[in-house]
């Protein structure tokens, strides 16, 4: 489950300037150079004033519901249980009966370790609920009671923010630690705990009994973040967990499912809340556990040990469960990542990322393992389909193709179309393609690029090649296959390294645009006619060069020749993906951290030359990678003025060892519409 979050930027300066400030790798610097004014920027589209919305603070995930009283004032405490303090500036709460709505908290920030206090602004009942939400619309935590159950007050017992929910006896503790305010004497039913979850699928939840008799849980409940769902019986779920014996484990599946950015609230017979946890991005994977077992904070392990005692292996994600992208953790991974290498600087005059500021990982960890690649290394290109944006096709070095599709906010491999992806020959039905770039041409076939046989690696091979994803079979074979290797001799020294830095991304460009922009041909001089090349179908392909970030076009016609029409500098030192994005009528030169992990957006000028218009970083918190592929999904999957963006890294690498991200390939966030 995905909660979006955008930002909005202002242009404060009249003109922006991008002049490439590297040599390229053949060693002759570009003289390509775009001055892009405000007045030019908003015309494109790009700038236009774009919906305010905060994106989560750091450490929301740390913020807990700590105690609630129904009676007169409608007091709810919020506690930080994290190392940090936390900004609540502008957060919503709802109950069972209003949508959210804004509330005037004691601080609009929570130091680490304290308390906020506020009173409902719509008044609680004696049956009600509690749910809060950060600006742009996370749920951060739940309570929910019966009647009478919030008098004089609902708090946590046992531990500030990870204590079992208890009706107070004693006057109410709103703003310091609930101690003083919790019974001598818990009931054996709140000694109940959710003591570990995973969302991998099968989104399983174990509970422990850590009181002196068993417990009857028949008639107990659970429920998700997702406010529209209703709460699930257990029994429904494992019609044998009746009851959890003293000191003994219960586990079930959930039916909701579960997934990124979620959580387990666990309610009793009647409707109380008993035990809740939630996880961020990366998911409750391998599962998430207290540490220590029973008592303590929920963190990411790197073993499951579900119906028994926690292992406590990991080492990380403190507090309320999972990790944001970024954060600690540790997951155990049965591919190598491969440390990024190349970095070069990031572009003078380059602009902020300009969608949303979060970015979660998109894939199961270790995905791409192959027979030809055991390391789970190198997923380059990507591509939406443009008839189908639920559909995003992959490219993996040493020549294998992915079709891929949403399951449980994450990207995976279509079953239906091949559960381990498809290898892909050379037409003549050989070699290993080393697969870099691909793009999904007019006719829906995919068309993917290749700079050498991995077979043969010392040679280069610049080629484009054809497939039909119809095609039936676990090996595809192209229809067409274009070879322009003797277009690029700089490449062919014998070196493998030198091979290697042939077409890295391709992108299909559609006459249309190319006629409606006023695009001159470079081969006549003269506004390009479609019409004088009757073999090519109706675009063009751009493949980008990673030797000196040049693009290639071509128009690939069915007789199997290629017409030439030049090359065109992008002002980067080097290209690494290539596509046309239909939503800003621009084409996307990416470039990973060579440049400084940069995008450029390019247009056709007055003069009917495409040149370089804008280019922009990644997103902050994304790792600095090789981040070799990009997707923008097509205007026709916008969402509240917002599209998703999907980039690909070619090492796996994360934010490396132990991280949250380790062993994951693609990450997921939002472009403007």
């Amino acid at each position: 489950m995905f909660s979006w979050n955008t930002r909005s930027f202002k242009i404060v300066s009249a003109e922006f300037r991008l002049v490439p400030t590297s040599p390229s790798r053949a060693g002759v610097a570009s003289a390509c150079a775009a001055a892009l004014t405000l007045s030019g920027l908003l015309a494109t589209g790009l700038v236009a004033a774009q919906p305010a919305a905060a994106a989560d603070p750091a450490g929301y995930q740390n913020v807990r519901i700590n105690e609630v009283t129904s009676s007169n004032s409608d007091t709810v405490e919020l506690y930080n249980a994290g190392s940090t303090a936390v900004s609540i500036s502008g957060w919503k709460m709802s109950d069972d009966g209003f949508s959210p709505q804004t509330f005037s908290p004691s601080s609009s920030t929570i130091p680490a370790g304290g308390f906020v206090t506020f009173n409902s602004p719509k008044g609680l009942g004696d049956s009600d609920k509690v749910v809060i939400y950060t600006t742009s619309g996370t749920v951060v935590d739940r309570v929910e009671w019966a009647a009478n159950l919030a008098k004089p007050a609902m708090a946590r017992c046992g531990g500030d923010g990870t204590g079992s929910w208890v009706t107070t006896t004693a006057a109410s503790t709103f703003g310091t630690s609930n101690t003083s305010g919790c019974p001598s004497s818990t009931p054996a039913a709140s000694r109940v705990r959710i003591n570990e979850v995973t969302s991998d699928g099968a989104d399983t939840v174990e509970l422990y009994n850590g009181g002196t008799s068993a417990v009857s849980i028949g008639a107990w409940k659970y429920v998700d973040n997702d406010t529209t769902h209703s709460p699930v019986s257990i029994s429904s779920s494992s019609p044998s967990a009746s009851s959890i014996p003293a000191g003994g484990y219960v586990t079930f599946n959930s039916t909701l499912g579960l997934g990124d950015n979620d959580s387990v609230v666990l309610l009793d017979g009647n409707g109380n809340t008993v035990d809740s946890v939630t996880w961020t991005t990366g998911g409750a994977k391998p599962s998430d556990e207290r540490c220590a077992n029973a008592t303590g904070w929920f963190q990411t392990s790197t073993t499951a040990t579900l119906g028994g005692a926690n292992s406590c292996s990991g080492n990380g994600g403190g507090g309320t469960g999972g990790q944001l992208l970024g954060g600690g953790g540790s997951l155990t991974s049965g591919c190598t990542p491969e440390a990024p290498s190349g970095t070069g600087s990031t572009p003078a005059g380059t602009l902020a990322w300009p969608g949303g500021l979060d970015v979660t990982i998109a894939d199961n960890v270790c995905a791409f393992t192959t027979s030809t690649g055991p390391e789970g290394r190198d997923l380059s290109g990507l591509a939406f389909d443009p008839a189908n944006p639920s559909v995003l096709w992959a490219a993996k070095n040493k020549n294998w193709l992915y079709k891929l599709v949403k399951s449980s906010g994450k990207w995976v491999p279509d079953a239906s179309w091949s559960a381990t992806g498809k290898q892909i020959r050379f037409a003549d039905g050989t070699g290993q393609p080393d697969s870099e770039g691909l793009t999904v041409g007019a006719n829906g076939h995919i068309y993917v690029t290749s700079e050498r046989d991995n077979a043969d690696n010392t040679v280069p091979k610049d080629t484009i090649m054809e497939f039909d994803p119809a095609a039936t079979g676990s090996t595809l074979t192209p229809i067409h296959q274009w070879d322009m290797t003797s277009q690029f001799p700089q490449l062919d020294t014998g070196s493998k390294d030198d091979a290697n830095l042939g077409f890295e991304g391709v992108g299909y460009v559609p006459d249309t645009w190319l006629t409606a922009n006023g695009w001159v041909d470079p081969r006549t001089g003269a506004a390009y006619d479609p019409a004088k090349y009757p073999l090519h179908g109706s675009g063009l392909f751009f493949a980008g060069l990673e030797w000196d970030g040049t693009l290639h076009v071509y128009g690939l016609n069915s007789d199997g020749t290629y017409t030439t029409f030049g090359t065109i500098a992008t002002g980067k030192v080097s290209v690494m993906d290539v596509m046309f994005d239909a939503g800003t009528q621009r084409i996307v030169a990416t470039c990973d951290n060579t440049c400084g992990e940069t995008h450029t957006l390019m247009k056709v000028n007055a003069g009917g030359a495409i040149v370089p218009e804008a280019t922009y970083t990644n997103p902050a918190v994304m790792p600095t990678d090789n981040l070799e592929g990009l997707a923008i999904a097509p205007p026709q999957a916008c969402v509240n003025g917002f599209r998703e963006a999907v980039w690909s890294d070619d090492g796996i690498y994360g934010f490396g060892t132990g991280s949250s991200s380790y062993g994951h390939a693609i990450y997921s966030g939002t472009f403007p519409c």
